[in-house]
């Protein structure tokens, strides 16, 4: 990464940009049919950033009626892998050379710090393009060991039209989570952003014409979920549909397959991951810097978020006086502001839903305000294990602290939760350290730090936090494809053959 700009620089920046606003179906721009626009908002200021096309249900059969010509005419799906590949790369390169708008666009329209735009969000999108696209042509299909009088072949297929449905916690990210490898499958896309953070997504699909992506394989539907997201869920034309975001719009979803057509579904959903520290954890300070980067990261608008401190009791207050001392290196403020590390909060219906949080009768012990869309990292040590804080996911800046006298214990609590995404286990004894990450209930585990793995490595989780699927690594790929027999008899026996 090149060096940050200075605010002024980002702010320059911010001021040029022409933001695209229309849907994007079958290779170009328009306006929803409705001609209906709806608002999106810099959460950080309140500022009007654009009128996005408001869409609806007619817009969706465009869109998928686009993508299935697109599909059944072979222009992506029959291309050479190798073919797909280079369009891919293609687009990589061109993100990079729009890197700094992207992650201008991406900090204005969702709040995030341009820090972690320019350091995270954009430069993971790229790699995770370039991994997908490098594997297109590396991933072999099967032969069946048979007889020698047959040949049973297992050929993998692209599954078809495919509905996208994403977040706002991470638009560009998540975009590339499942466009990559969709479209490395052979897919044709409609994708669905989150109304609060489509300007991204929009910017991209322009430039995935630009490095070649056909028409109508790559198309954006923006709008609410009741006009865009159920129509997209219930088309009897859309074969898959990938989404992540809440568990209970994940459960819609399941709902709108059962009643339909019964397309393939994949769900990433919610969590409410503990991040356990045992009295044998070496380097605390260390530790410490784990736990806030886990808890802070992104404003904690992240679902692998380590939302919940599972510490002993014999190092409970030591570490805690080292997540202070961490946490307030955090400094919150304008996002575009390379310095902060805290922006604001998606938008004013989140901010209040997290600021509710803060009413509680738990000790504060780190913050605990709000104000104008911002929430400072807040630490409330919780004995309720029944308390909101404890079993819902809340979302934002705020780690709950529970004190445990046991490893025992401390795996039982962090298995008290309806969601199983990920988990943190800090420990200097190997084997309780694979003891516990087996015992865990979560996707991911990871030991002696916070993170949710790397492209190469499967991502989802347990009980309610995913169903039907995994992103990232070669796994992925399994979600936009089916498998297919094809079974050959080289006999020349009549009876064997009828046999």
């Amino acid at each position: 990464m090149s060096d940050p700009l200075t605010t002024a620089e980002y702010k320059s920046i911010a001021a040029n940009l022409s933001l695209p606003t229309q849907a994007f179906i079958g290779g170009g721009f328009r306006a929803a049919k409705s001609g209906k626009t709806f608002d999106t908002i810099n959460p950080a200021t309140g500022d009007i950033l654009a009128k996005v096309a408001a869409c609806d249900a007619s817009d969706v059969d465009i869109a998928v009626e686009k993508a299935r010509e697109a599909f059944d005419d072979g222009r992506w799906s029959r291309q050479h892998p190798a073919a797909r590949k280079a369009i891919l790369i293609k687009l990589a390169k061109l993100i990079k050379r729009n890197a700094r708008e992207l992650a201008v666009i991406e900090s204005l329209d969702s709040g995030k710090p341009i820090f972690d735009c320019e350091t995270v969000d954009v430069p993971e999108t790229i790699n995770c393009l370039i991994w997908h696209a490098e594997l297109i042509d590396k991933i072999y299909d099967q032969v069946a060991p048979q007889s020698d009088d047959h040949i049973a072949m297992i050929l993998r297929e692209p599954v078809g039209v495919v509905g996208l449905v994403l977040p706002w916690n991470f638009p560009l990210l998540m975009l590339a989570w499942k466009i990559a490898p969709a479209l490395a499958a052979g897919c044709c896309v409609v994708v669905k952003p989150a109304e609060e953070t489509s300007l991204s997504t929009l910017r991209i699909a322009e430039l995935a014409m630009e490095a070649g992506i056909p028409a109508g394989v790559f198309n954006v539907v923006t709008g609410d979920g009741p006009n865009v997201g159920e129509p997209l869920g219930r088309h009897m034309d859309v074969d898959m549909v990938s989404f992540t975001g809440s568990t209970q719009t994940g459960r819609r979803f399941l709902g709108y397959a059962s009643e339909s057509n019964l397309k393939e579904v994949t769900l990433e959903m919610g969590g409410k991951n503990p991040a356990i520290v045992m009295d044998d954890a070496e380097n605390l300070d260390r530790v410490a810097a784990h736990v806030v980067n886990g808890a802070f990261w992104n404003m904690g608008e992240n679902c692998s978020a380590a939302s919940r401190l599972i510490v002993h009791r014999a190092i409970k207050d030591a570490l805690l006086d080292r997540i202070i001392a961490h946490a307030r290196e955090w400094p919150m403020g304008d996002p575009l502001d390379p310095k902060n590390r805290i922006g604001a909060l998606v938008s004013q219906d989140h901010f209040a839903k997290v600021s509710a949080y803060l009413n509680t009768d738990a000790t504060v012990l780190l913050g605990g305000t709000a104000a104008n869309g911002f929430v400072e990292p807040t630490i409330l040590d919780v004995s309720d294990a029944s308390a909101p804080q404890v079993t819902e996911e809340i979302f934002g800046p705020v780690l709950v602290v529970q004190t445990v006298d046991s490893f025992d214990q401390a795996i039982a609590v962090a298995n008290q939760t309806d969601y199983g995404l990920a988990a943190s286990l800090f420990t200097g004894n190997v084997k309780r350290a694979l003891r516990g990450a087996r015992m865990i209930k979560a996707g991911t585990v990871t030991v002696n730090s916070f993170g949710e793995g790397d492209i190469s490595t499967p991502f989802g989780g347990y009980k309610q936090s995913g169903f039907g699927g995994r992103d990232n690594g070669i796994h992925a790929h399994e979600q936009y494809t089916q498998t297919k027999t094809i079974w050959v008899d080289l006999s020349d026996d009549l009876d064997e053959a009828v046999d």
